[in-house]
């Protein structure tokens, strides 16, 4: 058994990238079927020092492997998806 609090303290790092996203601020359940969605990692800051920070969840089937000291996870990051989707694919071109 882990309890979430042993979550927390893991860092949870990106495996397309190998950026580390920060560590899990919260946790998405559905209660309804007593599953875990996805965890909530802090997001980039909007603004200055007193900004909020966007939340990131990360759904539960793109966590690739929790480890003794990591979360690893694969998600794209939004900014390269359009930076790919604007260099490389036309508007004619729909995926």
């Amino acid at each position: 058994m882990i309890k979430i609090s042993d979550l927390q303290a893991r860092d949870v790092i990106n495996v397309l990238d190998g950026k580390k996203l920060g560590n899990i601020i919260d946790i998405d359940l559905d209660l309804d079927n007593g599953r875990v969605l996805g965890l909530v990692l802090p997001g980039r800051a909007k603004g200055f020092i007193f900004s909020k920070r966007e939340e990131m969840t990360v759904p539960w089937n793109k966590i690739i492997r929790i480890g003794r000291d990591v979360i690893l996870v694969e998600v794209p990051v939004a900014s390269e998806i359009d930076a790919y989707r604007r260099d490389y694919i036309s508007d004619d071109d729909q995926y």
